[in-house]
């Protein structure tokens, strides 16, 4: 007969969570190196949009340049590729709001605010949703 393995303590589940809010922090990490290196370079090569003229426009292009620092970050970390597109993914969630500055309810830097917010969360419902795949 074989003794059932002993439950999980609270080590390994604190050492699981502890895994989880590194990665949070390593993609974290990830899209700011990506929105100043891609940032920089489209400045360089002046493929940039003003903030106060066009905020939506200026959102879509620092998300893309964080979802490739972020995109480039996993797939060197070995993760599967939807699990790199559903992270990237959370960085144009906040483009939902983009009408509401269109319709002047709500300020480009109100939005931008709310932007990086519901990014945040976004990302954390990614990672939360397939906590078992970033485990290294």
């Amino acid at each position: 007969m074989r003794t059932p393995a002993p439950a999980p303590g609270p080590a390994p589940a604190r050492a699981a969570w502890s895994r989880l809010a590194l990665h949070y922090v390593e993609m974290v990490l990830a899209m700011f190196a990506g929105m100043i290196v891609f940032g920089a370079l489209r400045g360089l090569l002046g493929l940039t949009v003003a903030f106060d003229s066009h905020p939506g426009a200026h959102y879509l292009l620092m998300a893309t340049d964080m979802a490739v620092g972020m995109a480039a970050w996993m797939r060197l970390r070995r993760h599967g590729w939807a699990c790199t597109l559903e992270m990237c993914a959370a960085m144009y969630v906040p483009a939902l709001l983009v009408p509401l500055v269109w319709a002047g309810a709500m300020s480009g830097m109100a939005f931008m605010t709310a932007a990086h917010v519901l990014m945040m969360v976004a990302m954390l419902a990614v990672l939360l949703r397939r906590r078992r795949e970033y485990h290294h």
